[in-house]
């Protein structure tokens, strides 16, 4: 299979070029959705009694990884993510295919194999899906989960003091990227697969028993991306030395391995970013899209070491990486 250096979250649209155009679509406003695209929510959710909610969502892209097994199990945890980001236990999803007329149907067959495994961990139920011939191959997931409307999570709902929690950690596109050129380790490509491949299930069990005001994954619009969303009201201050990076990610961006979706992160959201620190090669890891990133937290300060404890105590990669304040004049400060 052959692999697209813009595959994973790296192929998303840019947020700058998207956002003029949902802002003139005329949406038709049902009183039974309960959550939209308004606020850039992961998922959407309809009301379905006064209690209960179903949260559907879809991501597919192109091939990121060669290995098209490995392929399927990275695009379905990345899909399934946005149910987990919302509070929702996932139930059901459809496979969404694009493949080429007359390619090897074998690797069709091994990426929707690694996309039910995926599925049948994370105890969700395959229930179908849609294929057509294209001239690249794509796959994800269209995905629909049930959620207590009285407890499910928004995108942009933090309070001042809360800490800031990241479960996985940067720098996936800047590695497959250069690993496509022979550019990056084979362990570090290694290691970066292996954080995508792994579903977001086991940190929202842990951080569901917590006082978390906010919460989303972390994917193609990057962990400042994803933050600046986050900070509608409030502002964040990072510490930048406590931000884990994937092994070799930031050599890559030492070594000017860039991608154009970390270039589009970095055009639609620096305005929104103070760096105090001068470290060009640290800012591309911050804006790197992630595929299958991890979770950020926002909780409250009384819970934050307790989270992070248990977050570590199940073997999650997290790091604590900064603090909500009250709104200043950007929305992030990277120190």
């Amino acid at each position: 299979m052959k692999l697209d250096v813009c595959g994973g979250c790296n192929a998303k649209i840019g947020a700058g070029d998207l956002t003029g155009i949902l802002k003139s679509l005329q949406i038709h406003k049902r009183n039974d959705v309960v959550v939209g695209f308004d606020g850039n929510e992961d998922a959407a959710i309809i009301k379905v009694t006064d209690d209960i909610g179903v949260v559907t969502s879809v991501d597919f892209f192109p091939p990121m990884v060669e290995d098209p097994y490995l392929f399927g199990k990275i695009a379905a945890a990345n899909a399934l993510s946005d149910l987990y980001a919302m509070g929702a236990e996932p139930i059901s999803a459809m496979n969404l295919v694009c493949f080429p007329e007359g390619e090897d149907l074998g690797i069709l067959e091994e990426i929707l194999r690694g996309g039910a495994e995926v599925c049948k961990e994370a105890e969700c139920t395959l229930t179908g899906g849609h294929s057509i011939h294209d001239a690249k191959i794509k796959y994800g997931l269209s995905v629909l989960g049930s959620v207590n409307l009285n407890r499910f999570y928004r995108n942009n709902t933090p309070e001042s003091g809360d800490v800031l929690i990241l479960t996985k950690p940067l720098g996936v596109s800047l590695l497959m990227s250069g690993y496509s050129i022979g550019e990056v380790k084979h362990e570090d490509y290694e290691k970066a697969v292996a954080s995508m491949v792994r579903l977001n299930k086991e940190s929202f069990d842990v951080l569901k028993n917590y006082d978390v005001h906010a919460l989303t994954d972390v994917t193609g619009f990057s962990l400042l991306g994803h933050l600046s969303e986050m900070m509608e009201e409030y502002s964040a201050v990072l510490n930048s030395k406590d931000i884990k990076f994937l092994s070799g990610a930031k050599k890559a961006a030492e070594d000017f391995l860039f991608t154009a979706g970390g270039q589009r992160n970095r055009r639609a959201y620096s305005k929104n970013v103070n760096f105090e620190v001068n470290d060009f090669a640290m800012e591309e890891v911050l804006f790197d899209p992630q595929t299958s990133g991890g979770l950020l937290i926002s909780v409250s300060s009384k819970d934050a070491d307790e989270l992070f404890d248990k977050l570590i105590e199940n073997r999650i990669d997290a790091s604590k990486i900064g603090n909500v304040v009250e709104k200043r004049d950007y929305k992030i400060y990277v120190r």
